[in-house]
C-alpha cells in the first residue's frame, strides 16, 4: 500500500498533516524524528513536520537526510525547511523577518510542488527563525512581503521545503500543495479509502488471529462498535464481546449499551465488575493513577472471562491514532499528554494478546468505516466517551454520592443536547459535516459534565446552600488532536442551567467550559 512517512519532530500540528493527506486518500504514518522506521517499498515521499526548536539549538532535534534525500521524494515543513537548509549548507538565523499567522504568499518561479496555486494566495507562518540564504543548489519558488526564501526547492531532484504550514485551515491552498506532493510527486495513488481499508483490513485479521479466539471490551462507542464489526466480519463466532460495567458508567448506560448491540449479530457478553473497580479507587486522586487502575481492571476482567473461553489468545480494544500519538510523545520535545486505558496501563504479564484493528484511523475515518460497514447511525454518530469513564470527570476521588450526582447532571445535559431543534441554525454535523446537524447533540463532537471539588454559596427557596458546581463541556473537532469549545444559543444555557440546578440535589452552580485545546484538553482530568 503506498504511504507517506511524517516525521515528527514535536509541533503541535504534525497530526493534521497526516488528518489533510487521508483526505486526499493517501495512507500516511507519523513516526518520531529519532524513531524511524526501515523504509521498504510503500513508501513514496517524506514529510519533515514543524517543532518548537530552533535549528540553532544545540540540542536541535536532527534526523539523518541522507536516509531520504534523493532516494524519495521529500518535503520539510517550517522546522524541516529550516533543518534541510541548515544541513546542506544554507543560513537559518534569527532577524526582524520572523513571522506569525497569516501571510500573503506570491509564487516567484515554476514547481511541481506549487503547480496550479494561485500568485498570490495566504498562507500560515509561525516561525521565530528564517532561512537568509539558501543551500548550493536549491533556488527559491515562493516568498511573502517579509520573507523571500519562503519556499524553495533543489535542481535535478524531487527535494522541496516550505517556512509556513499548508496543513492548516487557515493556508488557503495548503491542500493543494499537499496533493502536488503527495499525489504527483510522490506518485501516490490516492486509493485508500474505507471500502479498501475494510477490505486490507479483514484480510490482514485473518492471517494475524487465525483459528483464536478473540475477546472485546465494547463501550457502545463508535470505535469498538467499529472493531467489533471488522472483527465479525473476519472471524465470526470467534469473538466473543464483552460490555463491562465498571461503576462508572453514564445514567442507564450498561442496559441501554447492551440492548443497543441485539441484531447486529455480535456475541455480547454484560460483565458487572463495578464492585472491584470501585472498590480499587476508593481514595484515589490522581488522575493517571486513576487510568492506570481502570486499565489494569479492564484487562483482569478480560482476562477472568478468556479463562471460560477455550483458545482465547487476544484481547481486541478500538484504539485509535490520537490515541497512540498522544500517548507516545517526544522525549524532551513533546510531552506525553495522557495515557489511555487502551495503550496504557496494561499489566506486564498480561496473559492476552492486543489487536487493535483501528489503532491508524482517526475519529472521523472510523465514522466513515463504521459506515461503510452499515452500522446503525445512533452508534456511528455517538459522542466519544473516555476509556476511564466517569472517573476522570470526576475531579478527585470517586464516591457513589458523587457518581450519583454527575450521572443526572449528565443525563439532562445531554436529553437537552438530544431534544433540542437546531434546524436552519447552520450547525454542521459534527460526524459527517456534508450534513447539517438537527439537534445539537450531532452538532457536538463530545459533551459531558464535570463534578469539581469545591463548594460554593447559593440560595434555594429562602435557605442558604453549600453545595457543589458542576462545568459543562462542549466542543467541536474532526479528530480530537484540537478541539474549540461549542458556541450554544443563550437560551439552551439557559434551560439546561435550571434543570440541573433545580432537579440534582447537590449542585447549586453551573458553569460553561469555554477553552479550546490546546492549551486545554477536552477532559478535565
Amino acid at each position: 500500500m503506498n504511504k507517506i512517512l511524517i516525521l515528527d519532530f514535536g509541533s503541535q500540528v504534525t497530526q493534521l498533516i497526516g488528518r489533510r493527506l487521508r483526505e486526499l486518500n493517501v495512507f500516511c504514518e507519523i513516526y518520531p524524528y529519532n524513531k524511524v522506521p526501515a523504509l521498504d517499498a510503500d513508501v513514496k515521499g517524506v514529510i519533515l513536520s514543524g517543532s518548537p526548536c530552533s535549528v540553532r539549538d544545540a540540542n536541535a532535534p536532527q534526523v539523518d537526510l541522507s536516509l531520504f534525500r534523493g532516494k524519495l521524494p521529500l518535503l520539510g515543513i517550517c522546522y524541516g525547511a529550516q533543518y534541510m537548509a541548515h544541513c546542506c549548507g544554507g543560513k537559518v538565523e534569527n532577524s526582524n523577518s520572523r513571522e506569525y499567522g497569516r501571510a500573503m504568499l506570491d509564487v516567484t518561479a515554476d514547481s511541481p510542488l506549487l503547480k496550479g496555486v494561485s500568485a498570490h494566495s495566504q498562507v500560515w507562518m509561525s516561525h521565530g527563525d528564517t532561512i537568509s540564504a539558501l543551500p548550493a543548489g536549491a533556488k527559491v519558488i515562493a516568498s511573502t512581503a517579509d520573507v523571500e526564501n519562503a519556499a524553495f526547492q533543489f535542481a535535478g531532484e524531487p527535494t522541496y521545503a516550505v517556512q509556513f504550514h499548508p496543513e492548516v485551515y487557515h493556508t488557503a491552498e495548503g491542500s493543494k500543495i499537499l496533493a502536488n506532493f503527495a499525489l504527483d510527486i510522490c506518485g501516490c495513488k490516492g486509493d485508500w479509502t474505507p471500502a479498501s481499508f475494510i477490505e486490507t483490513t479483514v484480510a490482514d485479521l485473518r492471517a494475524q488471529i487465525g483459528d483464536d479466539k478473540v475477546i472485546l471490551g465494547l463501550s457502545g462507542g463508535v470505535d469498538s462498535t467499529v472493531a467489533g464489526v471488522l472483527l465479525n466480519k473476519a472471524i465470526g463466532h470467534n469473538l466473543t464481546c464483552i460490555f463491562v460495567n465498571n461503576g462508572l458508567l453514564r445514567k442507564n448506560e450498561f442496559e441501554d449499551v447492551l440492548a443497543s448491540y441485539k441484531d447486529m449479530g455480535l456475541n455480547v457478553i454484560g460483565a458487572d465488575a463495578s464492585k472491584e473497580f470501585l472498590s480499587a479507587l476508593a481514595g484515589v486522586t490522581d488522575p493517571e493513577t486513576k487510568r492506570k487502575i481502570i486499565g489494569r481492571l479492564f484487562v483482569e476482567t478480560f482476562d477472568k472471562y478468556a479463562k471460560g473461553i477455550e483458545n482465547a489468545r487476544w484481547l481486541a480494544q478500538g484504539t485509535i491514532y490520537p490515541d497512540v500519538i498522544e500517548s507516545a510523545g517526544i522525549p524532551g520535545i513533546a510531552s506525553k499528554i495522557k495515557s489511555h486505558h487502551n495503550v496504557g496501563g496494561l499489566p506486564e504479564e498480561m496473559k492476552l494478546k492486543i489487536v487493535e484493528p483501528l489503532r491508524m484511523l482517526f475519529k472521523d475515518e472510523v465514522r466513515r468505516v463504521g459506515r461503510a460497514l452499515g452500522i446503525k447511525e445512533e452508534l456511528v454518530g455517538r459522542h466519544p466517551f473516555p476509556g476511564p469513564s466517569l472517573a476522570i470527570r470526576i475531579i478527585g476521588d470517586i464516591t457513589e454520592e458523587k457518581l450519583r450526582v454527575l450521572r443526572e447532571a449528565d443525563d439532562i445535559y445531554i436529553r437537552g443536547l438530544r431534544n433540542y431543534d437546531c434546524t436552519g441554525m447552520g450547525f454542521p454535523s459534527a460526524s459527517d459535516p456534508r450534513v447539517m446537524a438537527t439537534n445539537l447533540y450531532d452538532a457536538i463532537w463530545q459533551a459531558g459534565v464535570i463534578l469539581l471539588p469545591i463548594k460554593s454559596v447559593g440560595v434555594m427557596g429562602d435557605e442558604r446552600t453549600y453545595e457543589n458546581p458542576v462545568a459543562l463541556r462542549a466542543v467541536v473537532s474532526t479528530d480530537a488532536m484540537t478541539a474549540d469549545w461549542f458556541t450554544f444559543p443563550y437560551d439552551f444555557l439557559r434551560d439546561v442551567s435550571n434543570e440541573i440546578i433545580r432537579k440534582v440535589r447537590g449542585v447549586n452552580r453551573v458553569v460553561y467550559d469555554i477553552s479550546s485545546k490546546p492549551p486545554a484538553t477536552i477532559e478535565w482530568e
